[in-house]
């Protein structure tokens, strides 16, 4: 015997709105009846189809004035030649426009075409056949001397042909030479179309495309690569001096590398789990330091050693930045807040909640926003820095943001732009107020892990698939796709890009890798825009989502 499984409220309160809702519907006395007609909504259509008449007159009258009235009668007897086809079935086209004066010397080019010769031993009984004849003018005497006739006139001789052709079906009846002359018809008017050398396009006023072009960058080539690390490199930071820089791994080290040389300067242990995050200030001798032990550290560089722990989080840490005027730091982290710390005191000056997953990017500006943050519930976040308090909240992605990038001149370029990267596309944004600019013009294809922007308006995305991409910055274009080369004895699967800065100048890039190396780039000196030229197409339409 079965036993009877207990029927859980809730599914039985769905149960109950799921009945209700049906025996409404099925007793709603306007079941299945179309909705009323709108009397708006005719009225405009009614409208419509008259404006588009009385434009199609305006446009195209002078077309039906100048056929409907011959000027003499030699013309008169041109144009009955051509429509009546039950005598001669036979059609005149127009030639070239020197043609139209039937006094000059010399060969004329018209065409006079009919139905086509039928098979032998088939006997239709109208006698019908292709000829060809004369006929001196017929372009002036049948269109007129309009420009907009001119323009017209090869479809005016398709509209002939498809009369030609009709009336031989009113005559004979539906067959299978009726298809033959509809055929025959097509073609002569694609051939006179192409004579006059007219298009559709010359109907259609062509509109340049707004979209900026890109400006020409040279091409990124790698030009060392680094290793030391025993683990995947997770996150790097840059000396303000632009003489060293830092790099944190999940082997639990920081290691500072000499920039011009690469070589190793010193290696700093204290946190138990991998380093995600990094920073080092331009106000002080502080470097700082994130990672999944939860801790926050601030290392002086004059003794090497941490002189502040900052205790707050409740999971992994994942994201550091430092304000650029004030002595805050913000970190973010699997606990879905954003904190801000005060540097000195060591105290939490705010708690930025409102997200509802992992914040995996945040940066910092002087004027509001002046933190904004992205997150794995694919949104990001304005703060109002005053009160702990969410200005604006941008849905527009889909995917986790995991990666967000300022750009360094904000107040040079045309617009206060910035840019996020997720895995379904990479978007601008406009600052302060967050408005949508455009979407970048080819998607990566990847997880972007990290991504970075120079004064000359290069940015850098890099992929967990290892794929390196660059694009201009104001048009959206991308100008190279690189993929980075495994280091010997690891495996195809370890080519991921974790994180990447450029130096202070922005001449040179630092990629952290899973292969547990880091490789530095620098733009080709020998490339120019004649070796490497723009390849550009704009985007017929802008996405505005």
């Amino acid at each position: 015997m079965e036993m009877e499984l207990p029927v859980e409220p809730q599914s039985l309160k769905k149960l109950t709105f799921t009945s209700t809702k049906r025996a409404l519907d099925l007793f709603s006395p306007v079941h299945a009846h179309l909705p009323p007609p709108d009397a708006e909504s005719k009225k405009i259509r009614v409208s419509h189809k008259r404006d588009l008449l009385l434009k199609l007159n305006v446009e195209y009258g002078g077309i039906k004035s100048s056929t409907a009235q011959p000027h003499n009668h030699a013309k008169s007897d041109a144009h009955n030649n051509v429509l009546q086809a039950s005598t001669s079935n036979a059609l005149t086209l127009p030639g070239p426009g020197n043609s139209s004066d039937p006094q000059k010397a010399g060969p004329q080019n018209d065409l006079a075409v009919g139905p086509p010769v039928l098979p032998k031993g088939i006997n239709d009984g109208a006698g019908t056949s292709i000829a060809v004849a004369p006929s001196h003018g017929i372009s002036e005497r049948v269109l007129g001397t309009d420009p907009k006739a001119t323009v017209m006139a090869p479809l005016f001789i398709l509209a002939l042909c498809m009369e030609s052709v009709f009336i031989e079906y009113c005559s004979r009846g539906p067959d299978f030479f009726v298809l033959h002359q509809i055929v025959a018809a097509m073609t002569i008017a694609a051939v006179v179309a192409s004579a006059w050398n007219l298009s559709t396009s010359a109907l259609v006023e062509r509109i340049p495309s707004r979209w900026p072009r890109p400006v020409w960058h040279a091409p990124w080539k790698n030009y060392r690569v680094i290793s030391g690390h025993l683990g995947w490199v997770r996150s790097i930071a840059f000396d303000p001096s632009n003489s060293w820089f830092c790099t944190g791994s999940a082997d639990r080290t920081i290691k500072i590398w000499d920039l011009g040389t690469g070589k190793l300067k010193l290696t700093l242990t204290g946190h138990i789990e991998q380093i995600r995050g990094l920073a080092v200030s331009n106000r002080h001798t502080y470097m700082f330091s994130a990672g999944d032990d939860k801790q926050v550290k601030c290392w002086d560089l004059e003794q090497n050693k941490v002189i502040r722990s900052y205790h707050g989080h409740l999971s992994g840490v994942y994201c550091l930045a430092l304000h650029p005027t004030i002595d805050v730091l913000l970190t973010g982290g699997r606990d879905s807040v954003c904190r801000v710390w005060d540097i000195r005191s060591k105290m939490q000056v705010f708690a930025l909640s409102g997200h509802n997953e992992t914040v995996c990017s945040v940066f910092t500006r002087p004027t509001d926003p002046q933190v904004i943050t992205g997150s794995h519930d694919t949104t990001i976040k304005f703060w109002d820095l005053r009160y702990g308090k969410t200005m604006c909240t941008l849905t527009h992605h889909k995917k986790s943001v995991r990666a967000m990038a300022l750009h360094p001149n904000e107040y040079v370029v045309v617009q206060d732009c910035f840019a996020s990267a997720s895995a379904d596309n990479i978007k601008k944004f406009n600052l302060p107020k967050g408005e949508f600019l455009h979407n970048m013009l080819a998607q990566q294809k990847a997880i972007i892990n990290a991504m970075a922007v120079n004064d000359e308006g290069v940015l850098a995305t890099g992929g967990d698939n290892g794929s390196l991409w660059f694009w201009d910055w104001k048009s959206g274009h991308c100008f190279q796709q690189s993929q980075t080369i495994v280091q010997p004895g690891s495996l195809d699967s370890e080519a991921g890009i974790y994180a990447l800065s450029y130096d202070v100048t922005g001449s040179r890039l630092v990629t952290c890798e899973a292969d547990k190396t880091i490789k530095m780039w620098k733009e080709d000196e020998t490339a120019t825009p004649e070796t490497h030229p723009v390849n550009f197409k704009p985007p017929k339409d802008i996405r505005r989502f």
